[in-house]
């Protein structure tokens, strides 16, 4: 028993001691494959004076109710749920993986009866044994001299990572998701809302036209013009109403429940979003999820690379058992029924038909595709940002350019009414004048959202932040 379990602790301090060293190649994190510094230029917001952190999602959508049907969002969303069980999946998987550094210990006991002829039996018969045994032990522990079970650990862990970093971008993707459509869902409301107030004023017009025609003021063509404009708004209002109900749809597809509606926006709001600054380094790049997942896979394909080099390498496998064995159960634990078993093994490889070679050559490519994606990652998000900041550099003027459009519309509508009442207009100029303004009021309702998605875009390029 004691050369047994000296024996026993020798390999296991062996295996500590070489333990940690592995064939894995040297890892160096890629050179970003971008600017150091994001765009500048008239067609750029400019970089604050300071270097910007990413910002948690609560200071960043200020409004209450989104705020509620974010949380509602991240409490229900099904993609969300998938991520969090990966990352379960991912974890258990790196248990199992490092469950081969350690021998499994098994105990076992047995009992075997046999009945066989001899010539010792009286009359020549048969004999009847018993054997009983109880033992504990490991069997076929491989000893991971040169780094082969800690390589595939190691990838297993790294894929663990990247799964984490996958639920912090479906979380970060969802958010701006769920901020989006909610501000959609306020554009399509205000887009029928216009749109039913102009159905009732072209409505008044048109009853007002009758009216003059009737009196032999007004010509029949006006009459009809007038009538055109009401269906159009009547068409409109009809098709903002479908378009007003699948934006709750798929607001609710994303939320992953009905958003109660004393929650969903009746208009726009003039805020809404905090501003988001990008700062000027790139290197902010790094911190998003997406691409630390991507780095993190890279990771694991460089510990493939370290398994696949250590299969070229002798493997070492250890058997051991101590126990009792004995023909009477009454005398198993005695003394002189104690048994032991050490068996090492090693296994070289001389011919695989080149398999171990191929997986090297796999390992190295899929480490080499991992470049790749991790690059394109980097230079994916620095697109992201560079869109979202030069939308952010101008859309400021252009709603500014659209709220005076629509106020200039609105004016020369009253003029064109007032000249039209006096008869110094044809009918056809009010048309004009009151279609230009409609014209105006939706370009103005799809300018905010321009601002308010474009906001929510640059805080999901820039990664997003904590809860």
């Amino acid at each position: 028993m004691t050369r047994v379990t000296s024996l026993a602790l020798c390999c296991a301090l062996g295996c500590a001691l070489l333990g940690g060293c592995t064939l894995d190649p040297a890892y160096v994190r890629p050179v970003p494959p971008v600017p150091a510094n994001f765009p500048q230029g008239p067609s750029y917001a400019p970089p604050p004076a300071e270097p910007a952190a990413p910002s948690a999602w609560r200071a960043v959508f200020t409004d209450a109710d989104l705020q509620a049907t974010i949380d509602q969002a991240l409490a229900n969303n099904r993609d969300l749920r998938v991520a969090v069980a990966n990352i379960a999946s991912a974890q258990a998987q790196t248990e199992v993986q490092r469950s081969a550094l350690f021998p499994g210990v098994n105990a076992t006991a047995s009992e075997s009866q046999q009945r066989s002829p001899s010539p010792f039996a009286p009359g020549g018969g048969s004999v009847a044994s018993r054997s009983y045994s109880a033992s504990v032990g490991f069997s076929s522990w491989e000893l991971d001299l040169f780094g082969r079970t800690r390589s595939l650990t190691r990838a297993a862990y790294d894929q663990f990572l990247a799964s984490e970093d996958n639920r912090r971008a479906v979380q970060v993707s969802l958010i701006a998701q769920v901020a989006t459509q909610w501000f959609t869902y306020a554009a399509d409301a205000d887009l029928l809302r216009v749109a039913q107030e102009t159905l009732k004023t072209q409505q008044a017009s048109l009853d007002l036209t009758r009216a003059r025609f009737t009196g032999g003021v007004a010509s029949e063509l006006d009459v009809r013009q007038a009538e055109t404009t009401v269906e159009q708004a009547r068409s409109d209002v009809a098709g903002f109403t479908t378009t007003l109900a699948q934006a709750k749809n798929a607001l609710d597809l994303l939320v992953g429940a009905p958003v109660p509606e004393a929650r969903l926006p009746g208009a726009l709001p003039a805020e809404g979003v905090a501003e988001v600054k990008a700062g000027l380094s790139s290197q902010v790049l790094l911190a998003r999820p997406d691409v630390q997942q991507a780095e993190h896979l890279l990771q694991s394909t460089n510990a493939d690379i370290g398994a696949a080099r250590a299969a070229f390498f002798p493997q070492i496998g250890l058997t051991g058992q101590v126990g009792q064995q004995s023909t009477a159960l009454e005398r198993l634990f005695d003394a002189a029924s104690r048994t032991w078993l050490f068996t090492p093994s090693v296994s070289l490889p001389i011919f695989t038909g080149g398999r171990n070679v191929g997986n090297l050559k796999a390992a190295k490519a899929q480490r080499d595709a991992a470049v790749a994606e991790y690059e394109k990652a980097i230079q994916s998000a620095f697109r992201d940002v560079a869109d979202a900041l030069a939308r952010q550099g101008t859309i400021g003027e252009q709603l500014a350019a659209q709220q005076a459009l629509t106020d200039a519309a609105a004016q020369a509508l009253s003029l064109t009414n007032a000249r039209y009442e006096r008869g110094a207009d044809p009918y056809v100029n009010v048309l004009v004048a009151q279609r230009s303004l409609y014209g105006a009021q939706q370009s103005l309702i799809a300018t905010r959202l321009t601002r308010l998605a474009n906001a929510v875009s640059l805080y999901r390029a820039l990664g997003g932040g904590q809860a």
